[in-house]
């Protein structure tokens, strides 16, 4: 899961990466509507959480932006701007969500998950395909009954194999969604983490589409 954060304030935004770090999302950082406009176009993150005060553009005017333009990833609005009108507002433009400042970490990630599991149609925190189990809210990990213990880049790289089961996910929009943009990634890391994903699952869970990406089967045998 690839979180695009779009905060300028350091102390917030570290902790805020920190936070969803340790629950295995990729996070990428940002302090100016300008550079999220420009990431928004990579189309690789999953959900946008968005602050208003932004120095250069406005987080409202982001949004109207983004919407105009047709994009439909998931936003949740971070503010102290806590009047109603403002709050209408955004909704209005096509905010999905909105939390007002000062916040508790944990809330913040159940609203992300709650978001996600919108955006999938799911109806709790749990992805099941095949003999595998994947729990959002957890991160636990179960394959044919038995929990597997998963490091966070693997559990990354699994959950979004699992939510795009039966569809190919192509090499880049996976290192982005488990790296992030704003981190280096060599050049065999992907492949580092499918291996010991099948190592710790089976070789037959995730398949290679040479020079494409990897897949997991919608039924996998």
């Amino acid at each position: 899961m690839h979180i695009l954060l779009v905060e300028d304030d350091a102390q917030l935004g570290e902790a805020i990466r920190h936070a969803l770090e340790q629950q295995s999302y990729a996070v990428t950082w940002l302090r100016h509507g300008s550079e999220a406009m420009a990431a928004l176009r990579d189309q690789s993150a999953d959900v946008m959480l968005l602050d208003l005060g932004l120095p250069d553009k406005d987080g409202l005017e982001v949004l109207k932006e983004a919407r105009r333009q047709g994009n439909r990833i998931p936003v949740l609005i971070m503010t102290a701007r806590d009047a109603l009108e403002t709050r209408i507002r955004g909704l209005d433009i096509g905010a999905d969500d909105y939390l007002v400042k000062p916040f508790h970490l944990e809330e913040l990630a159940a609203r992300i998950r709650s978001l996600t599991r919108r955006a999938q149609g799911l109806a709790d925190s749990t992805v099941e395909v095949g003999e595998l189990r994947l729990n959002l809210a957890t991160n636990e990990v179960a394959y044919r009954g038995e929990n597997v213990v998963l490091t966070r880049r693997e559990f990354a790289l699994l959950r979004v194999l699992m939510e795009r089961a039966g569809r190919i996910v192509r090499r880049e929009s996976l290192e982005n969604s488990v790296y992030g943009l704003d981190t280096s990634v060599e050049s065999n890391a992907l492949e580092v983490q499918v291996h010991w994903l099948r190592r710790k699952l089976s070789p037959e869970v995730i398949h290679t589409v040479r020079g494409v990406g990897y897949m997991i089967p919608r039924e996998p045998k």
